[in-house]
Parts: structure tokens; sequence; C-alpha cells
């Protein structure tokens, strides 16, 4: 304790350090989907990494790059592999920033800048926390790798392969992540899972051009009302999906998670701001139960004919995109090929492509890394996290809970409305200069653990 309460002061002496650390990566704009700046923030925070005493190194895909930066060994201690990422959404216009989107500017209480909740400035506090672990310890108190992904903000389409490929070096005990928020309350959350997606989408063709409805109507064949029966067809008004073997794997929620997922409060305010008068069926079904307890199917796009015009015309073409959340221990594969099979059997005609997938992901509440976890919360926050079985969002997590077959789990830091994705992305000042703080308490909790 008496190692931990050094790192803690010298955190606490170190503010504006901190807050130029995040200036400096923040400002570098490393757009995935844009190809812009990625090599050259993965190149700036290995620099960064290595003046604080750890291994770097490049992993190449078939894409943008990952980094892995690893600390000083310590034998006989826990391996804690930190996931993060370093690609970010791009801006979109200036006009709706209230400040320049790639430079940190603190102002009522918060840091706005992209990337600063996501996910820069969330692991670069495991790093700021690491950095006062060597310069007054020589280590860390465990043995600490990051994987900081470069392309998490076009779906990671290359870390499956990567962590196939480098399953040696990435070998550990813990995979612990710092991403999206804390709970709506303020309150810390300790993260368990993660719903998959599978995302397709539906192209119905009825003739070679939009036909006027008088002059063809009950004659051309409209494939909007194909694609409408057949989506019909996939969820009943009950809100079942009635895909034959849709459900069959769902493992459900074991006593504890059910428990923990009672406990959390449900924001009223929240609700009601967003006019969500009328809940989804089925109605019975609790809040938090509804995400991350069953699988969805959602209608994200719907449109028909040639032109954005209100034209009274048989459209050409009806297309539909539509997403399905995974939950444990569904899989992506087999739940788009019944999602097929059913499209060939209702509708052979409409064509069923799949856009993007991820799977789900889950760690068991009882495991041995739980307690240290909540002790290190709540030796910074003075209160008890909650937890949460599964998010209803997707992340990359199955890549560590089922190619690298260990526990996951996250230990968010930025606050519920961090508009990450949006205009404004922020994190709260005193949630980033905390966070440093928590990962440094996390690490000396985690290294009581004995694992082998």
């Amino acid at each position: 304790m008496a190692d931990l309460q050094s790192v803690l002061i010298d955190l606490d002496g170190r503010h504006d350090v901190h807050l130029a650390e995040l200036d400096r990566y923040v400002s570098i704009p490393s757009v995935s989907s844009e190809d812009r700046g990625v090599r050259e923030a993965a190149d700036h925070i290995r620099g960064r990494a290595a003046a604080w005493g750890l291994e770097t190194r490049l992993l190449e895909t078939g894409g943008q790059p990952a980094v892995l930066l690893r600390g000083p060994q310590v034998d006989g201690a826990p391996r804690v592999l930190i996931y993060g990422h370093y690609d970010v959404q791009p801006a979109g216009s200036a006009d709706d920033w209230l400040f320049e989107p790639f430079k940190t500017t603190v102002h009522g209480g918060r840091i706005y800048g992209r990337g600063t909740a996501d996910n820069k400035g969330q692991h670069l506090a495991h790093l700021l926390a690491i950095e006062s672990w060597i310069r007054l310890h020589g280590s860390a108190p465990c043995n600490v790798t990051l994987l900081l992904d470069g392309e998490e903000e076009v779906g990671s389409p290359n870390l499956a392969d990567l962590v196939r490929r480098n399953a040696g070096l990435l070998a550990c005990d813990l995979v612990v992540w710092s991403d999206g928020p804390v709970h709506e309350s303020g309150r810390a959350t300790m993260n368990f899972g993660v719903r998959g997606i599978v995302q397709f989408e539906l192209i119905a063709q009825g003739a070679a051009v939009d036909l006027h409805s008088g002059n063809w109507g009950g004659v051309g064949r409209n494939p909007a009302w194909e694609l409408v029966h057949l989506l019909a067809s996939m969820k009943n008004d009950r809100g079942l999906i009635t895909i034959d073997g849709f459900t069959d794997e769902v493992i459900p929620l074991s006593g504890a998670e059910a428990r923990a997922l009672e406990a959390l409060p449900v924001d009223d305010e929240q609700l009601a701001a967003l006019s969500i008068g009328l809940w989804d069926e089925p109605a019975e079904r609790p809040f938090y139960d509804r995400l991350a307890a069953h699988p969805t199917l959602t209608i994200s796009r719907f449109e028909t004919g040639s032109s954005g015009a209100d034209r009274a015309v048989i459209p050409a073409t009806a297309r539909a995109v539509c997403d399905v959340r995974l939950v444990d221990a569904m899989t992506a594969d087999t739940t788009f090929g019944r999602i097929a099979d059913h499209v060939r059997r209702h509708a052979p005609n409409v064509r069923c492509t799949l856009r993007g997938a991820m799977e789900p992901s889950r760690t068991d509440l009882d495991s041995a890394f739980v307690e240290p976890i909540r002790r290190a919360l709540r030796l910074v926050h003075n209160e008890d996290p909650y937890l949460v079985p599964a998010m209803g969002g997707s992340l990359p997590d199955y890549v560590f809970t089922k190619i690298l077959g260990v526990p996951s789990i996250g230990v968010p830091f930025a606050n519920a409305d961090e508009a990450n994705h949006a205009p404004n992305e922020n994190i709260e000042l005193h949630r980033y200069l905390a966070a440093p703080k928590i990962a440094a308490a996390l690490l000396s909790e985690l290294s009581k653990v004995r694992v082998r």
C-alpha cells in the first residue's frame, strides 16, 4: 500500500502534465475511416511509451496497424492486457463544435476534443499510471501489456486475425478495457460483456425503372410490399423474433447476473427527454434485461424508388438495412445463416447480404479478478461500482474471451454524456484526472491475485 500511496500522490501532482499529454495526442487526427493521421498517432504514442520505459512494437495488419506496449517483467505477478484504440471518428462539420475538434479545450469542467473520451483519454490514463509506477518503483506491480487498435472505429476488421497470429505475444490472465461511459447516475461500473452484432441488407427488385402507379398499378409487382411482408414474417406483434432457431443458443443470465441487472437504477428523466413513451414488446421485460439478456432485430433503414421526391409510383427497388444484436452464446455465422434461410423460404427473389458482424462476449461475475477491481474503484470513488453483465452495444471483446480464452472486464472512465461519435465529444475534467489513480490502484490490487 505504501508503494500505491506514493503513486497516487505523484499522480495528483502531475495534472498539468497529464492535460498536456492528452492535448498532444488529441491534436493528431487519427481518423481510420479516412486513412488520416493513424500511423502518425501510432508513432506518437509509441514514442511517449518508450520514453516512459515501456517496450514498444508496431503490429501490422491488413489495414491500420496496432500498437503493442509492454512494461517491465514482474516475476510471479498476474499478466494484465489493457485494450484500447487510438483511432477516432471524423469530426464532421467544425460549425457543430463549440471548440476546435482536434485540440483539447478545458471549459465548464470538461475537456473537449475528438478522442478525449473515445478512446485516447481513457487508455492514456492507464499509460500515465504505468509511467508513474515505473518512474517511482521501476515497474508496475503486474506484468502489463497494452494493445491499441487502429481500426476500432471501422469495426476492427483485422483484430481477430491479429490476435490469433499473436496469441503467444498477447498471452495474459485478464484483459481490462476502458471505453464508453460510467453509469448515467455517475457511479463507476464494471462491464462483463457486450452484445454482438450482425448487420445485413435486403434488396427487392421490381421493374427496370419506377412505374407510374396509375398506368401500371395492379400489373407491376411492388418490391416495397415484398419487403414489408418479409420483414413482418421475421418478428410478430408480441415482439418475438420468429426466424426458425433464432434463439436456440441463447444462454440465460445466471442468478448473480440477474441480481446485478436488478440493482441498476433506470434514469426516468433520460427516458422522458428522449420521448420514449412506448417500450418495445414484450412489455413485461425489465429495462436492463432488454439490453443484456435478449437478442434484437432492428430495421434501421427502409427506402424505395430512385428519387427522394414523393411521386405516385411503383418503385423499381426496395431496400432495408437491418441489424441483430447477439447475446451469449449466439454466433454471427449461425445467426446470419438462419436469416438467409428465412429469406429464401419467404421471399426467394429478395437478395440478402451480410454487411458486417461481431461476436458477443461475456465474462463470469465470479471471476477471481472481480473483487480486486472492485476494491480499486472503491478506493478512489469511495463507493461500490455497479456490475453490468453485458452492455447493449458491441465491442470486439470476443477476441479476448473466445480467441485468447481469458476473462475480460471493462472499467470505463468517461461520463455518460461524453458525446462520443458526435460533435463536442468530451470527458469531465475530474474524471480524466482521477482515471490514472483508478488505473494505478487497479494494478496494485490485481497484483495480489495468485494465478499460477
